[in-house]
């Protein structure tokens, strides 16, 4: 099995690039994702332990990449969602968008079995002194970079 496996809701590039989530149970690798006003999903399940990183906005929230990833964590590492932790980073939010994409990756976690879910509740339109908004900023703004990995020096 290979140490990291990647989701995607769109196709695939030839040298896989392309992904919108990223799971492993290896330490000393970190997961990375670029956000601007898309979600970055933080999973967490302590007692595998195995780790996951999803890029979340509207299209991939429809698509359920979030919800691929608890069930690919499950799948290949025997995961319990009832141990896992997922936190939500900062993100665009109604009124500065009209779909409120974090509400609902809250509600697809908890229907997987997710019992400790954090949400910043920051609008990353809201700041723009502190967070890049892609809508805000109409398309000419930075990338936030989420990043996560298993200490590779703690044994469980």
């Amino acid at each position: 099995m290979p140490p990291i496996t990647k989701f995607a809701t769109r196709s695939v590039s030839a040298i896989g690039r392309c992904c919108d989530g990223i799971i492993t149970n290896q330490r000393g690798i970190a997961l990375g994702v670029y956000v601007a006003d898309c979600c970055a999903v933080y999973i967490v399940d302590p007692k595998t332990p195995a780790i996951g990183l999803v890029h979340s906005g509207r299209k991939g929230t429809e698509l359920g990449v979030v919800t691929n990833a608890i069930r690919g964590m499950i799948d290949r590492f025997g995961s319990d969602p009832a141990s896992m932790v997922v936190q939500l980073s900062p993100c665009i939010r109604p009124p500065h968008y009209e779909v409120d994409f974090a509400a609902e990756i809250v509600r697809q976690c908890l229907a997987l079995g997710v019992k400790e879910i954090h949400d910043s509740g920051v609008c990353t339109a809201c700041d723009l002194d502190r967070y890049y908004s892609y809508r805000a900023e109409k398309g000419k703004t930075g990338r936030m970079l989420a990043l996560i990995g298993l200490n590779p020096t703690v044994t469980s």
